[in-house]
């Protein structure tokens, strides 16, 4: 048998190719054992659809856009695989570019634009950045998007449609907790400007230590991401000096592994010299060697509620209605927070 065409399937499968084409484009009112039989058929001859032709037919690609700001960070490689895997339950591919709205040289908006092009059906922008959502919102008409991240506060008027886990009510989780353990006097690591994500954990942070009565000395990063070398960098600073606060709560895992590195070039320990927190629960938080108390992300509630959330839009062909979604996060308690250690 020569290339196999969807004629093909439908003789095989006993039904028209009109059917085959709803089995295919995953019509609702088809019957379930129906669409079993066309897609046995075609997994037993190895049939592939011609994308091309169903994007030009329904004026849909099937393909979703996602622009990642940075594949190296733990935190957003394992976000884009749980993005694809929901992605492809859909339905749908996704075509993945990389662009940071906070980079000098960024060329994230060409990105989008490319993406329009390239006649994606939709496009997710998982990013922190304030920057990232005026962009979408400046595209809002143009193609379905959703942010996965922080929205902006709605009297700004920068309307998107957004999911996030609920980051003000994590960072406050983090304060309750090291305020349970007994500490006092804690240093936040980490603060940054410019992004929507790392202010509601800041003020959630400073809130509930300031209903609880702790001392909190905030550090901000000049940096526009959270990496190991700027933990390292901005802890070798702290620990060299004569440090009365007892615990460091990092706003990013990736700047608590800085933490670490830096504690163990001094000869500190952790936590019997001071206890650390961090805020991700990325992949390498849970190794032996590391065992780092966390407030985590739901990784996969978040790829499949921004997953959902775009679907949901694309279908309904329309804009014009927004949806903010909260997830809660969770804490994670390993091996790095203690009690205070006794002072002399």
């Amino acid at each position: 048998m020569g290339r196999i065409t969807i004629r093909d399937i439908a003789r095989l499968s006993g039904v028209s190719v009109t059917t085959v084409s709803r089995a295919l484009n995953d019509d609702p009112e088809i019957r379930a054992e129906t669409r079993e039989r066309v897609l046995r058929v075609c997994r037993e001859t190895g049939y592939r659809a011609n994308l091309l032709a169903r994007s030009l037919s329904s004026s849909r690609s099937h393909v979703l856009g996602v622009i990642l700001p940075d594949i190296s960070n733990p935190f957003y490689a394992v976000l884009s695989l749980h993005i694809e895997s929901c992605a492809k339950a859909r339905g749908y591919q996704i075509m993945l570019c990389r662009g940071h709205p906070d980079d000098r040289n960024d060329n994230t908006e060409e990105l989008i634009s490319y993406l329009i092009g390239q006649q994606v059906d939709g496009i997710l922008l998982p990013n922190s950045s304030s920057r990232a959502t005026a962009l979408l919102a400046r595209y809002d008409r143009a193609i379905p998007s959703v942010l996965i991240g922080s929205a902006p506060p709605e009297d700004l008027g920068i309307r998107v449609n957004s999911v996030s886990n609920d980051n003000y009510m994590g960072a406050q989780m983090a304060a309750e907790y090291l305020h349970r353990l007994g500490h006092r006097d804690v240093v936040y690591l980490g603060a940054r400007p410019g992004s929507y994500t790392h202010a509601l954990r800041h003020a959630g942070f400073l809130a509930a230590a300031k209903r609880l009565r702790m001392r909190v000395e905030s550090i901000p990063s000049p940096l526009h991401a959270s990496t190991i070398a700027q933990g390292r960098t901005m802890a070798a600073a702290l620990l060299r000096r004569p440090m009365t606060q007892t615990a460091i709560f990092c706003a990013a895992d990736m700047l608590a592994l800085g933490v670490m590195e830096a504690a163990d070039e001094l000869g500190l320990d952790i936590p019997g010299d001071f206890s650390l927190m961090g805020y991700d629960n990325i992949d390498y938080s849970a190794l032996p060697k590391i065992r780092l108390t966390t407030v985590a992300q739901p990784f996969a509630d978040l790829a499949r509620e921004g997953v959902e959330m775009l679907v949901a839009q694309i279908k309904r062909g329309e804009s014009g209605t927004y949806v903010r979604r909260l997830i809660t996060p969770t804490l994670v308690e390993r091996a790095t927070c203690a009690p205070p250690p006794a002072r002399d």
